[in-house]
């Protein structure tokens, strides 16, 4: 099998080329942030005083390495942790004020950046794209080993 055919590589390659673009269209603008930074702060503005864990589910993304992230935008200044009210154990988080100005200042920008991740496609093949690829993660998401998970909130 020609390995550029294989779907492993090209879906590793499409990633490589998604995070570049969003990288280079927030350092064109000034804006300190990752993809999963951005995820994990949508998700956090989207459930406010949600738990750690549960954004790592929302994103799919291992929670002890979303606990680094989470880690560093409190560093920033970006998050604030509280004791959660339901569980003394867990941490509630809130996007404190730079965090909201930080997310409304990229957002803008990652909406524009993702035509570009789908160059080559016309609109037609973007859509059929689109919902070919979220059939795949959904058929196989019981196999990755950070899943996506429903909100526990």
């Amino acid at each position: 099998m020609d390995l550029h055919l294989m779907p492993g590589h090209l879906i590793r390659r499409l990633n490589q080329i998604s995070v570049a673009l969003f990288l280079d269209r927030m350092e064109r603008a000034g804006i300190r942030l990752t993809p999963v930074q951005f995820s994990a702060l949508t998700v956090i503005r989207t459930h406010p005083g949600i738990d750690q864990a549960s954004v790592a589910g929302l994103i799919g993304y291992d929670r002890a390495t979303l606990g680094k992230v989470v880690d560093r935008l409190e560093t920033r200044g970006l998050v604030t942790r509280t004791v959660s009210e339901n569980d003394r154990r867990a941490r509630s988080l809130r996007l404190s004020p730079q965090g909201e100005a930080l997310l409304d200042q990229a957002t803008p920008h990652v909406e524009a950046v993702q035509p570009d991740m789908l160059i080559g496609l016309d609109q037609a093949e973007q859509e059929q794209f689109l919902a070919l690829l979220n059939k795949i993660i959904m058929a196989g998401n019981d196999l990755s080993r950070a899943p996506l998970t429903p909100n526990r909130n």
